[in-house]
């Protein structure tokens, strides 16, 4: 499992507190001018699940699959999004600029 490390950000931080204020309504991806891409997203809406650390992949597809709050989570992911409009992957490539 990896790690991350909290920063607080200055109240006089006009730029990052603009971009903490976006993210609060929406998530964020930063570019960075190498191209780099991070997420800037609300923890309040985060979720993980701990799958295990099996160096076999099977295994870790099999305890994904017994997971029932994972399942719980995406079948009420699933029942929220029904009937809502997809977006096909050129729609996708066009919103995040990638065309």
């Amino acid at each position: 499992m990896f790690e991350m490390k909290p920063i607080t950000v200055a109240s006089d931080a006009k730029t990052l507190n603009a971009l903490l204020k976006k993210a609060r309504r929406r998530d964020v991806i930063l570019e960075s001018t190498e191209g780099e891409r991070f997420v800037l997203a609300s923890m309040s809406r985060w979720q993980g699940f701990d799958v295990g650390d099996s160096a076999d992949f099977a295994t870790e597809v099999k305890r994904t699959a017994q997971n029932k709050k994972l399942a719980s989570v995406m079948a009420d992911r699933r029942a929220k999004d029904a009937g809502q409009p997809r977006l096909s992957i050129e729609q996708v490539k066009q919103e995040l600029g990638l065309e």
